[in-house]
């Protein structure tokens, strides 16, 4: 049975709110070509940026490297605040929208500062460089620069985490059929990311390279114009979720109530079941699915204790700060039981990170010709561990997943927490595999230009495994957090996702001081050499990176194995109950 969501009329200016079925798969069209244009797009303008500020602001690569290192960490950690407005004030369609023509308009700046000759410095060629008379760019030049990269993090901030949430809301969560296509969504979603990505560091990287910047900019800008156009035709048909307010204000709510009530006792403290009929427990909105009162963390359950004076006449709350519902209670246990997982999320990005950072330098340093004629471009190695994923997810999702589900029973194959671990083992193996081929890389003769006379596939074996512990776990994660989070907070879900890779982000650069510190001690040369990746002992600091991954897999599995799920059966009653009473009331 379809469960009717409540939505927003977006063609109605007063923003009736209304019914609407999900219509699944019917929409995806329209968001899936939105997200694989829109993908291509930005990562089309991001992967060469740092080459490009180089040849075309005449940056050092030293000084280009920070900016897109700066660039990065605000794209990484805007989705916070994008999910934020999103959730209490926007709603996800509207985010995304606004969001996606900001993402044009910085993509717009970025193709005229290589397009217009005035928003770039003069060319500087060899001989100038190399006695250090590039002539910079002025600070209009700069500005120009500058706010297309602003326009695109802050466009990003507001796309990242609608876009998942978004498709997966046009799928009804409470009829089986729709949740088990809500898995494939999930998967589905991932592999076209990844196709998008290959494509961008691919095809637009080559032209970018190959053919010029203003063309190669001007690509993923057109692409960005028709995704917000695709995305519109499919207006009549999308589920509009009306944002429910901040999930921050509720849960400050709890914790202060629970905390002005310490002194006060359970009634029932052994018996959860009683306990929930004693404590406030207004009826939610429709179409919400209401989480039961469990016995973890049942200090917070104080929060809901009724006491003489606390309830107006129509049965709200007369101060929402010391009396909350049972649903918010258990909407902040769900915050609180996703954070060791969200902790071992940001392990495994470290682990990857670092792996991916050291594949790319070690790549630099090797053979890049295939055939006489054509010439790999370095940024374009990564395009090998986005094939893999995408290729890898089909196979998942159509042979693996149905074989799983007869051996254990269980709708995806596996539980997310279990793809999650999985993924996590195999970035293990991923490092053991680079440690392995680096040591041969190290030890291979050098040509004339000081570059090892390996071929750069020879990385190929462990970006497989890269992608492939991507198709695991990444995608595992965010199926996680958006089906564990609370429903009002579903952006936030997704954006939690990648702060967890920003967090990893900025701890890789402390990790390799750590380790050039502890090695280079008494006179000896560190594993990690600024200039020469060959020279040094990249092979011992895969292993140490091995090894933390070892350790993140142990945390996991307790975490794992400590987690309580969402009571997805409960939940479906109630939500079958609500959809009665809304159906007789319409009748009436």
């Amino acid at each position: 049975m379809e469960q009717p969501a409540r939505v927003i009329d977006e063609e109605d200016g007063n923003r009736q709110v209304q019914e609407r079925k999900p219509r699944g798969w019917k929409t995806m069209p329209y968001i899936l070509a939105n997200e694989a244009a829109s993908k291509i797009a930005l990562y089309g303008v991001t992967a060469n940026l740092t080459i490009y500020m180089s040849d075309y602001f005449n940056m050092s690569l030293l000084t280009a490297n920070n900016v897109t290192s700066i660039f990065n960490g605000f794209f990484q950690f805007a989705p916070l605040v994008g999910a934020f407005l999103s959730d209490s004030y926007l709603g996800q369609f509207r985010t995304i929208i606004y969001s996606s023509f900001i993402n044009f308009l910085g993509m717009a700046l970025l193709t005229l500062s290589a397009s217009v000759p005035g928003f770039k410095p003069p060319k500087c060629n060899t001989s100038d460089q190399e006695l250090g008379n590039c002539v910079g760019a002025s600070t209009f030049q700069h500005a120009i620069l500058y706010m297309s990269l602003a326009f695109l993090a802050i466009g990003c901030g507001g796309t990242v985490p609608c876009s998942v949430p978004f498709g997966a809301d046009q799928f009804d969560k409470t009829d089986e059929q729709h949740e088990k296509e809500t898995k494939s969504y999930y998967n589905w979603y991932y592999a076209l990311i990844a196709g998008s990505i290959f494509i961008a560091y691919t095809v637009i990287v080559y032209i970018q390279s190959e053919v010029s910047w203003p063309i190669g900019f001007g690509v993923p800008t057109g692409l960005m114009a028709f995704s917000i156009v695709i995305f519109f035709l499919g207006t009549k048909l999308y589920i509009y979720v009306a944002p429910e307010g901040s999930i921050f204000t509720s849960i400050a709510q709890v914790l202060v109530a629970s905390i002005l009530k310490r002194n006060l006792v359970l009634p029932y403290p052994d018996d959860v079941d009683q306990q929930e009929k004693e404590l406030y427990d207004p009826p939610i909105s429709a179409g919400k699915f209401k989480l039961p009162l469990t016995k973890q963390f049942r200090f917070l359950n104080k929060a809901a204790i009724i006491r003489q004076g606390d309830i107006n006449q129509n049965g709200s709350p007369k101060n929402k700060w010391a009396l909350c519902s049972i649903q918010s209670v258990e909407e902040l246990k769900c915050l609180i039981r996703i954070i060791p997982v969200w902790f071992s999320g940001m392990l495994y990005f470290l682990v990857l990170t670092q792996l991916m950072n050291f594949t790319y330098l070690q790549g630099i340093y090797m053979y890049h010709k295939l055939g006489p004629h054509f010439t790999i471009p370095p940024a374009s190695i990564y395009a090998i561990s986005y094939l893999a994923l995408t290729l890898f997810i089909p196979l998942y999702d159509i042979i693996l997943v149905p074989l799983a589900s007869k051996i254990t029973k269980i709708k995806g194959g596996i539980t997310v927490l279990q793809r999650q671990g999985v993924g996590i083992f195999i970035i293990i193996i991923a490092n053991v595999v680079g440690a392995l081929v680096s040591k041969k890389v190290q030890d291979s003769p050098l040509s004339s230009d000081g570059t090892s006379s390996l071929s750069v596939f020879w990385l190929t074996p462990q970006l497989v495994l890269i992608g492939v512990s991507g198709a695991f776990n990444d995608v595992g994660q965010i199926e996680f957090f958006n089906t564990q989070f609370p429903e009002h907070a579903s952006a936030l879900a997704t954006a939690v996702f990648y702060a967890s890779q920003a967090v990893a982000s900025y701890l890789c650069t402390p990790m390799v001081n750590i380790v050039n510190s502890v090695t280079s001690k008494n006179g000896k040369r560190a594993w990690l050499n600024d200039n020469d990746i060959l020279v040094g002992r990249l092979d011992l600091f895969y292993y140490v990176v091995a090894i933390l991954g070892v350790v993140n897999l142990l945390l996991f599995l307790v975490s794992a194995h400590l987690y309580q799920y969402k009571d997805m059966k409960i939940r479906r009653e109630l939500n079958d109950s609500n959809y009665s009473e809304m159906s007789s009331s319409d009748t009436q």
